[in-house]
């Protein structure tokens, strides 16, 4: 009797609110989008163990070492096969603009938790007007623009304005460095608003690399949040990195960043055959030397191709 009476009560539930978002489906959306978003679509799946790629770790350790005065450190891994590549990959480096990433992650975290919503306007304080990059800066102080645009701009043309007003929405770089270790970002660290030209926010290619896995993993933020996180990454404009070494097909979700001192790019890619991998990279040099974007692109190539001769994940 208790049962049929709960699913008397899952019903009733579920007819009031399809009543209600007939009659107000504004509204409705707007007070639940928090509450509903939360719930899992499906359990979180296991992954494969780590199974490192030795040989082409030797290969690109050679080609780094062939380079003078360029660092690399880098962490890939597939999530059907395991297998991965970890050369410098908990090496410490300037963030530049690949700390956007975890921040679009908190700002999506906090719309989860109705902190924040999409359609709220952000002003654009005269302390938050950011140089170097973005058009942002370039508007008249004290707009205001839509939460979700800004975080939008943040990653697709890395606006360092955007940024900065998304880390004052969130509470400030001190809240925000508190998530970070929450997530196990050991090495991710903001110490100062955009644009940090001096490299004093910091992270790791194994934090990215380990973010973009949760996130492609269903954790830490909504189906919905995911798939609207993802689809900004998607639109990243520069796209001359990681994804200049992918192959016909694959696509790729990500943020690059570069101060001069360091170049880097983290993100997920998914290939033709069904096989999907995060990647992360970052590459000290001396200043806008061009030899460590193509190092990224060297790199981003030979883990696509030794990806794509492993077998495909099974339906």
């Amino acid at each position: 009797m208790t049962f049929r009476f709960g699913v008397s009560v899952v019903a009733l539930a579920t007819i009031v609110g399809t009543l209600l978002s007939v009659l107000q489906p504004e509204k409705l959306s707007l007070e639940t989008t928090a509450s509903q978003a939360i719930v899992p679509e499906a359990p979180i799946p296991n992954l494969p163990p780590e199974r490192p790629l030795t040989n082409l770790q030797q290969q690109i350790q050679q080609l780094v070492s062939r380079q003078p005065n360029l660092a690399a450190g880098l962490y890939f891994f597939n999530l059907d096969s395991g297998a991965s590549l970890n050369v410098g990959g908990d090496a410490v480096f300037p963030a530049a603009s690949t700390i956007k990433f975890p921040i679009l992650v908190a700002f999506f975290k906090a719309v989860d938790e109705g902190r924040v919503t999409l359609h709220e306007r952000l002003t654009m304080r005269p302390d938050l007007i950011a140089s170097e990059a973005g058009t942002l800066q370039y508007q008249k102080p004290n707009s205001q623009y839509p939460a979700l645009e800004v975080a939008d701009l943040m990653i697709t043309i890395s606006d360092n304005t955007a940024t900065n007003m998304i880390i004052d929405r969130l509470g400030g770089a001190a809240v925000l460095n508190q998530q970070f270790q929450e997530w196990g970002l050991e090495n991710t660290v903001i110490n100062n608003l955009l644009p940090d030209m001096k490299g004093t926010n910091t992270t790791s290619p194994r934090d990215l690399a380990t973010l973009m896995l949760k996130i492609g993993q269903g954790e830490i933020v909504s189906p919905r949040s995911r798939d609207r996180l993802l689809d900004i990454m998607r639109r990243t404009v520069t796209n001359t990195l990681l994804p200049a070494g992918l192959g016909k097909g694959a696509t790729i979700a990500h943020k690059t960043g570069d101060i001069g001192i360091v170049v880097g790019d983290a993100g997920m890619v998914d290939m033709p055959n069904g096989q999907r991998y995060v990647a992360a990279m970052m590459v000290k040099r001396p200043y806008n030397d061009p030899r460590g974007s193509e190092l990224i692109r060297q790199v981003s190539r030979m883990a696509y191709q030794a990806f794509e001769k492993l077998p495909p994940p099974q339906p």
